[in-house]
């Protein structure tokens, strides 16, 4: 698993260290909840892994041990954009404006591993007048794609390294990387002795997943599952200079900014802080998790009893994982607004995935909401159709 080639699949993808702390393990869960399915039935039998869990005491990393990269098959059928979204869309509108400005992007080259349909590189390069080349080899051209941009479809390698740039982004990529010591170390490699490359990575956040419970974002896709401490002793040991490490998108994301060097300066001064809250959090959390799951379990199986009409709103990663961990029996349908979703079927248990405009006929009694960062834009989409439901945040 690890490219330092003394490590087994128990010892931390970052740092290496034996001994990490067993959090949970989830058995037979969908291995890709970001591919939908056909029919019912095609859903139901979807591929299936186990996830155990591991929390690192050493660097504050969190790991599926249980990972088999050869079950991942990445296809333009992986669907996870998430700019369908206004609130998304304005948090991408107002990251894309904030790093061309902080770094002058304009009229620069900007290169963008794993860049999914496009989105987010388009918008930097009409911003900043900026030339884009992507790499993804699930990319599906869609009627946002700047012309400003060029995407190959394949994965990012060394054999593209004369492809130079200034600005290297990777949103969302580097968690699904069972390697990411050897990949972080390829994209080093891959800048050469361009030392004002600046590069940034956006990843979940594990604090979010420990600290705040933030559960249903455990998918088997992800491998790995970054604090701040782990993400930046990652890039410097991988020879990179890190200048900046935040929270973002209410705390579910991190996001890295850094740059190349032959002198790494060190971790993060705030990583012993950082790990020392983290390890509590850690110590609790299969506790914590028990209790939330069947709390909910609980609250479900009272609506089902109600006879209650419920829809889950969201089938991206935290709805498809919530209803394969609960399995309500009341939640006949999933709302997503993203089309290419719509009349396909959840992973692992087989909800039919409905466009926003359909539960009008619906009519739900309640509606859960699985980003509580959503709730105000659903509310108001509901209203728009005469409908009030109560809106429970999962």
């Amino acid at each position: 698993m690890l490219s330092c080639g003394q490590c087994n699949k128990m010892n931390c993808p970052v740092c290496c260290s034996a001994h990490p702390k067993d959090l949970i393990n989830l058995r037979q869960i969908p291995v890709l909840c970001n591919v939908l399915w056909p029919t019912a039935e095609a859903a139901q039998t979807a591929p299936r892994g186990d996830m155990q869990l591991m929390f690192c005491r050493s660097c504050g990393h969190v790991f599926n041990a249980a990972f088999e990269p050869a079950l991942m098959a990445y296809s333009p059928e992986y669907e996870n954009s998430l700019h369908h979204s206004p609130r998304f869309q304005h948090y991408a509108e107002e990251l894309a404006r904030d790093l061309v400005e902080r770094h002058n992007l304009r009229d620069k080259d900007i290169i963008d591993i794993g860049c999914g349909k496009g989105e987010f590189l388009s918008l930097l390069c009409e911003m900043g007048g900026n030339r884009g080349l992507g790499f993804d080899p699930s990319y599906v051209p869609g009627p946002t794609v700047s012309p400003r941009i060029e995407v190959v479809l394949d994965y990012y390698s060394e054999q593209y390294a004369n492809r130079q740039a200034d600005f290297v982004m990777c949103r969302h990529v580097l968690e699904h990387i069972a390697e990411p010591i050897e990949f972080v170390k390829r994209v080093r490699r891959s800048i050469g002795n361009r030392m004002e490359t600046v590069v940034f990575f956006e990843v979940p956040n594990a604090l979010y997943t420990l600290r705040d419970m933030g559960i249903w974002d455990l998918i088997y896709e992800h491998v790995s599952y970054f604090s701040a401490s782990s993400l930046a002793r990652l890039f410097v040991n991988c020879g990179f200079d890190v200048h900046r490490v935040q929270e973002t998108y209410g705390g579910q994301f991190l996001t890295i900014e850094a740059r190349p060097t032959t002198t790494p300066q060190g971790i993060l001064h705030t990583e012993a802080k950082d790990l020392t809250a983290m390890a509590a959090d850690a110590e609790a959390f299969a506790q914590r998790y028990t209790e939330k799951v069947a709390e909910w379990t609980a609250k479900l199986e009272n609506l089902y009893t109600q006879q209650q009409r419920v829809v889950v709103w969201g089938a991206g990663s935290k709805g498809v994982t919530f209803l394969n961990v609960i399995r309500p029996a009341c939640v006949e349908y999933a709302v997503d607004l993203n089309p290419r979703k719509h009349g396909m079927f959840v992973a692992g248990t087989g909800q039919r995935i409905l466009p926003p405009d359909s539960v009008q006929g619906y009519n739900p009694q309640v509606v859960l909401v699985m980003n509580p960062l959503y709730e105000a834009e659903i509310r108001a989409t509901l209203e728009s159709f005469g409908l009030r439901p109560q809106l429970w945040c999962v």
